[in-house]
């Protein structure tokens, strides 16, 4: 079981894209992605709307979560959603571990 959170920042001229871009380039997606029990986190550009940003966030369980809740990147994260004027939109999802079932794999080209 993972904890999956989807993440969505909107902003306004580029402001998500420019705090997506800051994340990266500051090493702060770098140092989250190195917390123990983080198991992803990477941005996504939607195609249909060019100032959301869709973060991808995964972790081991809740503990892994709390943690970094608690970590000293979560001020640095705040700060730069406040620079950039970010609002937010949330959904959680938990894994069940199975993988793919082999009814949905036949539609996966690898």
């Amino acid at each position: 079981m993972s904890i999956l959170m989807n993440l969505y920042y909107t902003g306004t001229g580029g402001s998500a894209r420019a705090f997506a871009q800051e994340m990266e380039d500051s090493g702060t997606a770098n140092l989250i992605r190195a917390e123990a029990g983080n198991e992803r986190y990477a941005y996504f550009f939607p195609a249909d709307d060019l100032e959301t940003v869709l973060l991808i966030d995964m972790w081991k369980d809740q503990a892994a979560l709390d943690r970094h809740h608690a970590s000293p990147m979560m001020e640095t994260v705040a700060k730069l959603r406040e620079k950039y004027d970010l609002r937010m939109r949330a959904e959680r999802y938990v894994t069940d571990g199975e993988g793919i079932p082999e009814a949905d794999a036949k539609f996966i080209r690898e």
